[in-house]
């Protein structure tokens, strides 16, 4: 009995919320435009850091490999530094242009 009374009033909740509320039409909300232009802040700025994040290191890469006087390791490690600054760099970018290309398409 106590379920159908949980269940008849949840129902009668949405009938009241669906037919006697007036829709509220605001196109670009204050809360939202503010996240907005911080998210376009914060993106701007990991780009902005991001960039010369990646030329140190893959100079710091080229470095190591370049006196490493024949030492495998240092080779490898090298390596493994330019390839993965290159791989988040290009990561990076392909998710500023995957969040311009949906911003776009959203307004």
């Amino acid at each position: 009995m106590k379920k159908e009374k949980i269940l008849f009033s949840i129902f009668l909740f949405f009938i009241i919320l669906v037919f006697f509320t007036k829709p509220v039409f605001c196109a670009y909300p204050k809360l939202i435009t503010t996240l907005n232009s911080a998210f376009e802040k914060i993106e701007s700025w990991i780009v902005a850091i991001s960039t010369p994040a990646a030329a140190i290191a893959v100079g710091s890469g080229v470095l190591m490999k370049k006196f490493s006087f024949g030492d495998e390791e240092r080779i490898r490690t090298g390596k493994r530094l330019i390839r993965g600054s290159l791989f988040s760099y290009a990561f990076i970018l392909c998710l500023d242009l995957i969040l311009s290309t949906i911003n776009n398409l959203l307004t």
